[in-house]
């Protein structure tokens, strides 16, 4: 006996064949195993590929359908082989498929019982479907499960085995939404079946582990469905994987007994008989009046015109109005099926509203979508009102909040389809966190373009203490945005988690601000055009801003240091961010290097700022001026402020030099007027015609001491002559003051 292609436990007939199964456990060793054991089966539709899917996970050889020959029956009863390369010691069961057309009228008890007999003996059983026949209540196999849950909830105690789906020819529907769905449908056939009157109750998971696989087209797709295939098997000889820990309660040397028992408990249980005629007669023409009902309501004009009104817009007063439209189809559904078996027409029933809801749900939720917009649309114009009229802002997006989820509540409450039961947590849910984004982001906005403002502020101050000033001023106007977001967020009716992310997005955006305003700042144009205001501002002005007079007894050299260490100060402050509170030496080794001694290495020659060892690096993304760039920045400014310093010096020069005029021509005036007088007397000066003559003489001493001299000497004269000689007489100052401006006219 080849053991991979195994041998037929159970025959079409049903009949059990014990002397079979026991050489098989001899000559597979099988009888040896003790309790190291697995059993895998796999039931499904006739020609569903299952016999291959066997062959390629488990590495046996049970026969398969010849594609070429017809989609016909070719697993007949049920066969077991030995799986190659399995641990622990693994038997696979192939099963007749469950919707055979060879069976005629016997298809559902054999089907039945063959499947309870797998879900009774297999440690696995592999639920072999159609990607097709998904959501088709036979195709499922939603009957066939809820019965044989009847047997095993009243037949067998708890043990847990698992079962695995195997979606075929699976194609474009996620992966996720398959797995969700068919673990949801099955805890609902599972909650479906009456517990046994002297039986505890018992759930799903005591009996059942649910696994889902999807795999591919074999036939048109063979390599990924190999590839699919090969990972399925690992979940099968891993570590720990599906048949890593099986225990069963009996030894393998008793498993034909046992296996020989379930089967005759099964096929001795009246209630896997088929149904009664009068069930099968109700379910044919329930289903054939409650089709017909459906179909007359989704040709029926109120409702065609409700759904073309939808699509417009809200329409008042929907859910009333479509739930008339349905009761009426649903009453007449009442009537006609009034004598049929109870239990099929409540259940056809049910499933003529379920299909019904279908038809309605797109026009429902269209309804809710323009609920939707329109409650946000509501939201955000109510809210910009308030703003602009002076309200604050937590306060403003309460009030907008409360009043909002009260609009939005009132139109679902009109629009809800009372037949349906659907929830509108959901769409409630997304209208509460985008109208929470839409307040976040007029708070941002509103919150980003203060911080931006001051931050710019204080960085173009150019401060010693800039970096702590815009420290504070971070820390504090994020700690006031926390405080008042956490105080709006129970209006919006999210999760505080959700708020503290949205805080945390708004605490980093307000570091990216600031970080953006500083890099905005340090634009080498704008930090040279600060710096040489700095300096014009020091340097030409003193401690109390007066303009400085360029007296000689002013130091230029001592205050254009001072000047320049000030401008240095603003090139220190926007080499780098610092926004984490760490001292730096970036001052220090400007002023070394740019106001001091010539060093023998240049720490400026570098693209980093490479500190003394007990000091930080200073990061490339803090980094706003390189050590070049401000070696280059500071040798333009040097350049542009020389123009600013010379007029100093020469206004200096120019004062010295009128200060030596000024006492030239004292000493002139006052030794013409010394010569008269010792000539004349006092009384006499006047009327003497010599005086004439002497002043002439004055006059043109004085025209040629002033010939040579520079505009800024004239100009200084100009304003130091009327104090410097206002002895002599408002006469002789106004003749000397005529002198002066026909000089400075010739240099005009």
């Amino acid at each position: 006996m080849k053991m991979e292609e195994g041998m037929q436990l159970i025959d079409e007939n049903g009949k059990f064949n014990v002397e079979g199964l026991k050489d098989f456990m001899t000559a597979t060793g099988f009888a040896q195993c003790g309790l190291s054991y697995a059993i895998v089966a796999i039931i499904g539709p006739q020609s569903s590929g299952k016999s291959t899917l066997m062959n390629h996970v488990f590495g046996t050889n049970f026969k398969m359908l010849d594609a070429y020959k017809g989609r016909g029956q070719t697993t007949k009863g049920i066969w077991i082989a030995k799986c190659n390369d399995m641990k622990p010691f693994t038997i696979a069961m192939d099963f007749e498929g469950t919707d055979s057309n060879a069976r005629g009228e016997d298809n559902t008890a054999f089907e039945r019982q063959s499947a309870l007999f797998a879900l009774a003996i297999a440690d696995i059983i592999l639920i072999n479907m159609w990607y097709k026949d998904i959501g088709l209540e036979h195709a499922a196999s939603r009957p066939l499960l809820k019965t044989v849950f009847q047997v095993m909830k009243r037949l067998f105690k708890p043990r847990k085995r698992t079962l695995l789906f195997v979606i075929r020819d699976h194609s474009k529907t996620p992966f996720e939404y398959l797995e969700t769905a068919f673990k949801e449908d099955i805890d609902k056939i599972w909650d479906s079946v009456a517990e046994p009157e002297t039986s505890r109750s018992v759930v799903l998971s005591d009996f059942f582990n649910v696994e889902i696989a999807a795999l591919t087209s074999y036939d048109y797709e063979e390599e990924n469905f190999k590839e699919q295939v090969a990972r399925l098997r690992q979940r099968f000889i891993s570590p720990g994987g599906l048949t890593g820990d099986q225990r069963e309660a009996e030894p393998a040397s008793g498993f034909f007994i046992r296996a020989e028992n379930i089967w005759k408990t099964i096929k001795d249980n009246k209630d896997l008989d088929l149904p009664a005629l009068k069930v099968m007669v109700a379910t044919v023409r329930c289903e054939e009046i409650a089709e017909e009902k459906l179909r007359q309501f989704t040709t029926d004009d109120d409702w065609l015109a409700l759904k073309r009104a939808v699509q417009a817009g809200p329409v008042s007063g929907f859910g009333a109005a479509l739930g008339s439209i349905l009761e009426t189809y649903l009453s007449q559904y009442d009537t006609e099926v009034i004598h049929f078996d109870q239990d099929v027409r409540n259940a056809k029933r049910r499933q003529m509203e379920s299909q019904a809801l279908e038809v309605v749900r797109n026009a429902y939720d269209t309804m809710l979508e323009h609920l939707y917009s329109n409650t946000l649309e509501s939201f955000k114009t109510s809210l910009e009102q308030l703003l602009n009229g002076g309200e604050g802002f937590v306060a403003s997006a309460r009030t907008c909040a409360q009043s909002c989820f009260l609009q939005f509540d009132k139109g679902c409450e009109d629009a809800f389809i009372r037949l349906s039961g659907w929830n509108v947590s959901g769409v409630r849910g997304t209208v509460s966190r985008h109208m929470l984004s839409e307040m976040m982001a007029k708070y941002v906005k509103q919150f980003t373009d203060v911080l931006a403002d001051e931050v710019q502020s204080l960085l173009e101050a150019g401060e010693a203490d800039t970096w702590v000033s815009v420290r504070n001023l971070l820390a504090s106007k994020t700690d006031v945005a926390e405080s008042e977001l956490s105080n709006a967020h129970v209006d919006f009716e999210v999760p505080r988690s959700e708020i503290d992310t949205r805080l945390g997005y708004l605490k980093e955006n307000a570091r990216s601000v600031v970080e953006r305003k500083a890099r905005e700042s340090a634009a080498t144009g704008r930090v040279l055009m600060r710096m040489k205001d700095r300096f014009a501002k020091v340097f030409n002005h003193d401690e109390n801003s007066t303009p400085r007079v360029w007296t000689p007894e002013q130091n230029i050299e001592e205050i254009e240091r001072k000047a320049l260490s000030a401008s240095l100060k603003i090139l220190a402050v926007m080499a780098a961010i610092r926004l984490d509170n760490t001292a730096d030496q970036i001052e220090n080794v400007l002023s070394s290097s740019l106001m001091g001694a010539v060093p023998a290495v240049d720490p400026l020659a570098s693209n980093t700022w490479e500190e003394e060892s007990n000091m930080r690096q200073v990061s490339p993304n803090a980094t706003l001026l390189t050590p070049v760039q401000c070696k280059s920045l500071w040798i333009q400014f040097t350049a542009d402020i020389t123009y600013i310093v010379n007029q100093a010096k020469s206004a200096q020069e120019a004062r010295k030099q009128a200060k030596k005029v000024i006492q030239q021509m004292f000493r002139l005036v006052l030794l013409a007027m010394m010569t008269l007088l010792s000539a004349y007397g006092a009384m006499g000066i006047a009327a003497k015609p010599e005086v004439a003559a002497v002043m002439k003489e004055v006059w043109q001493a004085l025209a040629v001491l002033m010939k040579d001299l520079g505009p800024e000497v004239l100009a200084v004269l100009k304003d130091e002559v009327p104090k410097a000689l206002s002895f002599l007489g408002p006469q002789m100052v106004a003749a000397i003051m005529a002198l002066l401006t026909k000089m400075m006219a010739r240099w005009r």
